[in-house]
């Protein structure tokens, strides 16, 4: 390598030199800033110079970070060897590359003439925009720059021509890699609001078509640069995805509190980044349109009162400009903004920011109509209600918000910070305001549903005061009030309840048909907890859930129209004919019949286990001398299992067959989960004829096996489990027959679960 450097590189550096060069470069990769970076840049120019012979018609340009002088301490290098038809450039190039390859760089290169590199820009929008940052390290300064001052002029010439379809490229981006402000785990590059998208700005700018750069952009940008290169330092190598793990050392290294608080940095920074390439990109449709007008004015046209669609954007109408503004203003253009899926200009949001004086307590009918209007308008109402965040309006509203933005939420359920939560709950909801009697309380109930989280305490009991003075100060009755308040408390009992608890149980739906009171109020519950869990993320919601909560709400609501209890569900008469043992095998179901009663539980829940099927649910009764064990399963992995070894493993293994025992046994053991120490919680009146037993645990593959099967050599006889997963984390409920009244044997009991977990 270093002879290479000596041949071509003669009169710049020797061998030692050239060694003394490569360590300077590997160890420029600490440092967190601008200065760092720029440092960073100038060791590898100084690197790059040694490597290029000095002649003519031969130059080496930086593109990328280091074109911008922006070098994260583990990133590419990004060149181009340019030349004007001189023989021998494969071996120069080579004689460049393999260097920088051998000190451990990553490089993306080419090699092009001038010619050549502006047909590529002129196919390639990425290559056009990549050029825009090309700066000269080494070689021929007339022929780089021939080539860097044609290639931006192209791009001004052509830039109104490819933003269309940059801008699709953008979307599929921005869908593949989701919105930075909002998750928890984003790529500071290619999510929405990340470096990526500053290059699209710089890119805008560039081409004169606005003033895209703003100071808050430029702010953000390096800031956005400085926690990638914390990013870089902590890990020690390349990655751009903030993961969970690394946010607190990442954190450490930019002098901030912690996690947290860097999250909500980097989520006011994208925020700034997203709404500054919306402008540009508005900015650029408007200039196109009125290129395609002619000497046409763009058109004007009312949308709503005091509102005006100007040029594709909305506008205040002058009468509302000239007169002192009505409080609701800033509600009702926020309202139309919703209802028409058109932007606010930024103009507009600014004077509003300014001059719209603040609402009343209570506020007014019509600005309580604008936000069931905005929070009901479907698609329309995030990135309304996101413009309206940015420029404060949204403080005005609800100054609670300014506590919940950017609030980050650690279960690993969710994929939003907390304020968009919120938001995208009332846009699932507005899908089931047909379904309720008071849609309005719906949707506010869903905006406010998680008002409590970050405060100490359980957000669902610590919330209700908080949304009930909510509700009060916009204006509803102290009964409507109340109701919120109710929302907020039970917004986790149909879930909770129909994943954990017996719903075949008379005490089950008689303890939330009191908690509930009325139909009015569980069909509100119904539609919230679907929204809930749509805006939370894939993880929370599924199919068999769905049915649960569906068959708790239809029992509970037959207890609430009739004042009688529904009868328990009969056993499939199918496990009660034939010989024993009966095994019935349905694509989310799997039913038993044996002689004995005894380990029933465990040796299915084993069996289930090994052929990758969790348990969801279980019952286990006694009929006529059976002994039934009724399941409903999922994959664990996706793919069911092949049904035919699946029902003759069942059948030898009720049989008692010990080969499948210990196949069970070994298969269990070997998938035992980590995370916190487990808990036993005992609940005594939850059921008509049982205790309740509930283990609070980390997930794990034949965990309900182990725990059956403790359980049982206990003494303990299980009439029903009900297994509810969140995340890395399951909360397994079991019905013990009888009272268990004795503190020791309870002891006992307990300790015996928490050992075979």
């Amino acid at each position: 390598m270093t002879s290479l450097i000596r041949k071509n590189a003669s009169g710049h550096a020797g061998d030692g030199d050239a060694n003394l060069l490569i360590n300077e470069v590997v160890g420029v990769r600490g440092g967190i800033g601008e200065t760092a970076r720029v440092g960073r840049a100038a060791v590898y120019d100084s690197f790059l110079r040694g490597l290029l012979p000095a002649r003519d018609g031969v130059a080496l340009l930086a593109v990328g970070g280091l074109g911008r002088r922006q070098c994260a301490p583990y990133g590419d290098l990004d060149l181009v060897l340019l030349h004007a038809g001189v023989p021998g450039t494969d071996e120069l190039a080579a004689s460049v590359w393999y260097p920088i390859w051998d000190a451990g760089l990553r490089l993306d290169h080419s090699v092009r003439t001038v010619s050549e590199a502006l047909s590529v820009a002129q196919d390639d929008v990425k290559v056009a925009l990549g050029l825009l940052d090309a700066r000269l390290v080494a070689g021929d300064r007339a022929l780089a720059d021939a080539l860097i001052r044609t290639a931006a002029d192209h791009w001004r010439r052509t830039a109104l021509r490819h933003l269309p379809g940059l801008r699709q490229v953008t979307d599929a981006r921005w869908q593949a890699h989701g919105e930075l402000a909002f998750l928890l785990e984003g790529d500071l590059k290619e999510a929405a609001g990340g470096l990526r998208d500053v290059g699209l700005l710089r890119a805008i700018s560039a081409a004169g078509i606005t003033d895209a750069l703003r100071p808050a952009v430029r702010a953000a940008h390096l800031r956005l640069l400085d926690t990638r290169d914390a990013l870089h330092q902590q890990v020690g190598r390349r990655v751009d995805r903030l993961v969970a793990q690394e946010r607190d050392g990442v954190a450490a290294l930019l002098g901030l509190e912690d996690g947290d608080a860097l999250l909500r940095r980097v989520a006011g920074d994208a925020r700034t980044v997203s709404h500054a390439l919306d402008d540009a990109f508005r900015a650029a449709d408007r200039l196109r349109s009125g290129r395609s007008r002619g000497g046409n004015g763009p058109v004007r046209r009312p949308v709503a009162r005091d509102v005006v669609e100007h040029d594709g954007e909305l506008v205040l109408a002058r009468t509302a400009i000239g007169a002192r503004p009505d409080p609701s203003l800033s509600l009702r253009i926020a309202a139309a903004a919703a209802t028409t899926r058109l932007p606010i200009a930024r103009a507009t949001c600014e004077w509003l920011a300014a001059y719209c004086p603040p609402l009343p307590a209570p506020w007014p009918a019509e600005a309580r109509a604008a936000l069931t209007t905005l929070l009901g308008a479907g698609p329309g109402l995030v990135p309304a209600w996101e413009t309206c965040d940015r420029y404060g309006l949204v403080d005005g509203w609800l100054p609670e918000w300014t506590r919940l933005r950017s609030l980050p939420q650690h279960n690993p359920v969710h994929r939003y910070t907390l304020d968009r939560h919120l938001v995208q709950t009332a846009h699932e909801a507005s899908r089931h305001t047909r379904e309720v009697e008071r849609p309005d309380l719906l949707l506010l109930g869903a905006l406010l549903h998680d008002i409590g989280k970050g405060l100490p305490g359980d957000h669902s009991t610590v919330g209700v005061p908080l949304a009930e003075a909510v509700a009060t100060r916009i204006g509803l009755p102290a009964a409507e009030a109340e109701l919120i308040g109710t929302l907020v408390r039970l917004h986790l009992l149909l879930p909770d309840v129909a994943t954990r608890r017996d719903l075949a149980d008379p005490v089950t739906i008689a303890s939330v048909a009191e908690a509930v009171g009325d139909t009015g109020t569980l069909d509100l519950l119904h539609a919230l907890v679907r929204a809930d869990a749509a805006a939370t993320g894939p993880a929370a919601w599924s199919d068999w859930k769905g049915r649960l909560v569906a068959e708790l709400v239809a029992r509970v609501r037959t207890a609430l129209d009739t004042g009688a209890l529904p009868e328990p569900p009969a056993p499939d008469p199918a496990l009660l004919a034939g010989p024993l043992p009966v095994v019935h095998l349905a694509e989310d179901r799997v039913a038993v019949a044996a002689a004995d009663r005894r380990g029933l539980l465990a040796t299915v829940a084993g069996c289930l286990a090994l052929h990758r099927l969790e348990v969801i649910s279980a019952d286990a009764s006694a009929v006529d001398g059976r002994a039934l064990v009724e399941c409903r399963v999922q994959p664990r992995y996706g793919l069911p299992p092949d049904p035919v070894p699946l029902r003759a493993d069942l059948r030898r293994a009720v049989a008692g067959d010990v080969s499948v025992t210990q196949r069970l046994r070994g298969r269990a053991l070997a998938g035992r989960g980590g995370g916190a120490a487990p808990r036993v919680v005992w609940h005594r009146e939850a059921a008509t004829d049982a205790v309740l037993l509930e283990l609070r645990a980390a997930d794990a593959a034949g965990l309900l096996y182990r725990v059956a099967c403790a359980l049982d050599e206990a003494g303990a006889l299980v009439r029903a489990a009900r297994i509810s997963t969140l995340g890395g984390d399951v909360v397994d409920a079991f019905y013990l027959v009888g009272g268990w009244p004795d503190d020791d044997t309870r002891a006992r009991l307990e300790a015996a679960v928490l050992a075979a977990v």
